[in-house]
Formats: C-alpha cells, structure tokens, sequence
C-alpha cells in the first residue's frame, strides 16, 4: 500500500480529465472533497514559482488565501465563489501548472511519507495548517519584489504534507513559516531603513 504515491495519482487524473474537458476549480473541489483543500492550494501557488501571466496573480491569491482560512475555521469541505470556482484554466496553462506540479511532486514523494499520523490528522494541526497557510499567502501577494517562490515553496510543502499525512514534514512546515516570517520582517526592515541609510 503506496500511500505516498497518492498526491500524483491525483495529478495525473487531473491531466487525463484536462485532455478530456476544461478544467476548473470547483470540478476540482466537487471530486477531490477534503483533500482538495491541499489539492487547489498546490495548484494556486505552483504558477508562483514561474512568471505570471498578467490578471492572475490577485485571483490566485485570494483564491488560496479563501480556501486557507476555512481550515483555520476547521471546515472539511471546501468552497470557493462561484466567479473563482468557474474560472476555466486556459489548457496549456493548466497543462503547464499540472506537470511542474507532478514534478514537484514526485521529488517530495522521495521524502515525504505518513510518519506522526496522529499529529497529522488531528484537528487542532488542521487549523494550525490553516493558520500557517493564510499567513504564507499574506507574505506571497505582499509588494515585496522577487520573493514569491519563497513563501510558495512553504506553502507546497503544507499542501503535500497534509495529504500525505506526514506529521514530520508538517512539524518541519511550522518551523519553515517561522523562518520565513523572519526572512520577510528582514527584508521590510531593510527597505524601510533604506532611505535613511541612503541619506
């Protein structure tokens, strides 16, 4: 029993359902129920790794920041607004987003694994999850230039360690938010002390 391999499968039968129909996120969210939380998340943030086309980012955000913060709020089944839950990927750009998020994925299945189970599905992580995501987004559509694969790294890592219920990784997540907090109250607090610096 291969449960690790599962967040691939997933993605593949996304790419098999692609070259069949459009692709949006609330078909997404009406198959993948629960684990479509960790699901859309990681489709979300992926582009964030790459250049953007024009008029995504905001939507995109807000979409993650939407979904993060009903775990926060405990909720298990996951909803989006209609005007997001419909918006049809573009094929290429969703075929683009679905095979970086295969590879990435495949390469976290060499680390990731159920370990600390009990941690992994309980509630009080659920929200913790939640909580750490919200917050990751926040950081991710803020003005600062050329930091958005750092927060988005963060977030994937959440995203794969729920699904494949590794309490380790998700340990290793909070750990990851607190150093990117840090990272990101260093970067403001040099741009801020910039001007006098400069003076």
């Amino acid at each position: 029993m291969k449960i690790h391999l599962r967040f691939s499968q997933e993605i593949k039968f996304l790419l098999q359902r692609l070259t069949k129909q459009p692709l949006t996120l609330g078909d997404v969210l009406a198959e993948t129920s629960e684990r479509g939380f960790s699901l859309v998340i990681a489709l979300l943030v992926l582009p964030f790794l790459f250049p953007m086309p024009p008029g995504l980012t905001g939507p995109f955000g807000v979409a993650c920041l939407l979904l993060s913060l009903q775990m926060l709020l405990g909720k298990r089944s996951p909803w989006l607004p209609k005007k997001i839950a419909t918006y049809e990927f573009p094929r290429p750009f969703a075929e683009v987003i679905l095979q970086n998020l295969r590879r990435v994925t495949r390469l976290l299945e060499k680390i990731t694994r159920p370990r600390l189970t009990k941690i992994a599905s309980h509630a009080l992580t659920w929200r913790c999850n939640g909580l750490c995501i919200s917050w990751l987004t926040i950081l991710l559509i803020s003005p600062v230039p050329f930091t958005n694969p750092i927060p988005t790294i963060g977030i994937l890592l959440f995203a794969v360690a729920s699904i494949e219920s590794d309490g380790l990784l998700i340990c290793f997540c909070y750990v990851i938010t607190v150093l990117i907090t840090f990272l990101f109250a260093f970067i403001g607090y040099a741009v801020w002390s910039a001007p006098n610096l400069l003076s």
